[in-house]
């Protein structure tokens, strides 16, 4: 238990990190127990934690994603049936960018190419909601128990979600220039350790380009929450006690367009405040899984009666796994 509460606290959570920054603030006159002291320690340590660790991982998992280009991945879950091929769907959206806008064009090909409907919404709704790197970064700041229980859910969710639409049979919901579109069968070159290694370097750059603006904001937002707004007034809004606080957090995530890494400050800071799990991961899966720039995006694809149930079946779920996670939240933390 001490070694893995090292890793969790010291190695994933950096909070030798926290310290230092905390000393040499103080050394420079800056009290950080006062508000503003406190908020700008907090901006400092989260913002240098969270893109230290977005670097290392997108690192890791772009070079993990360069074994399963769109073909590749194609050519995986054509060889599945059934609800078998929605779990290998929802595992493959594991290993696949991070935001959900980025992970729509895929679907569009998936679908262009002839997989089943139910399939490509399994990766559509797992992409974005359960990558490894949210794996990692749960796991800094909740613990393994909460990171594991949260990946697990959101897998159950791209499984069943994408089961549901499968059942419906909705193809007819797809838009024309989807149906129709064609999937070119193009041989994947085979690369080398070098090009690997480059790719995911220009991975690691570009993602930090876009990312960076809304971890500022996110941060900075966490930064106010943590240290200026009184502690019961998230208990009273967001807390365990308040039965719609899940499906507050859920519907305030919705307008957001960020990923994990954009809104880990304001969930951390909204934890410590009192807000219950359950609240947290619900806005948090908001954020990931429903921003309205993805869904406008995803409404060029399909019709409105495929993307309302789609929405449905992700935000019932998100809320169930709400409900969930503050019912079991005194077992886990």
């Amino acid at each position: 238990m001490e070694i893995c509460s090292f890793i969790q606290d010291e190695i994933l959570g950096m909070k030798w990190l926290n310290r230092l920054i905390g000393s040499v603030l103080n050394a420079c006159g800056l009290d950080t127990s006062g508000k503003i002291g406190g908020s700008v320690q907090f901006f400092i340590y989260d913002v240098v934690k969270i893109m230290v660790l977005l670097g290392v991982l997108i690192f890791l998992i772009s070079y993990i994603q360069s074994y399963f280009p769109p073909e590749r991945s194609r050519k995986i879950l054509g060889r599945f049936h059934g609800i078998g091929a929605n779990c290998v769907a929802a595992l493959l959206g594991t290993v696949t960018p991070f935001c959900s806008c980025s992970s729509i064009p895929l679907f569009m090909g998936f679908t262009s190419a002839g997989l089943p409907l139910g399939v490509t919404f399994s990766f559509l709704i797992s992409s974005p909601m359960v990558d490894l790197g949210s794996l990692v970064l749960l796991m800094s700041i909740f613990g393994w128990k909460v990171a594991v229980v949260y990946v697990a859910l959101g897998l159950v969710i791209a499984v069943a979600g994408g089961t549901m639409i499968e059942r419906l049979h909705l193809e007819g919901e797809v838009e024309e220039f989807i149906r129709r579109g064609r999937s070119i069968d193009v041989q994947q070159n085979e690369l080398s350790k070098r090009e690997r290694l480059k790719y995911s370097w220009e991975q690691v750059s570009g993602t930090v380009k876009k990312v960076l603006p809304f971890v500022l904001i996110g941060v900075g937002i966490g930064a106010v929450i943590h240290n200026w707004i009184p502690e019961e007034w998230v208990i009273k809004i967001l807390g365990t006690g308040d039965p719609f606080g899940v499906i507050i957090a859920a519907v305030c995530g919705i307008p957001m367009y960020s990923d994990i890494f954009g809104c880990i400050a304001i969930s951390e800071a909204l934890l410590a405040k009192g807000a219950g799990l359950g609240v947290v991961l619900s806005f948090m899966m908001g954020v990931t899984t429903l921003s309205l720039p993805s869904m406008i995006m995803l409404k060029k694809a399909v019709k409105p009666k495929l993307l309302g149930i789609f929405i449905a079946v992700c935000a019932v779920g998100i809320i169930l796994v709400g409900y969930f996670f503050n019912i079991i939240q005194s077992y886990i933390i």
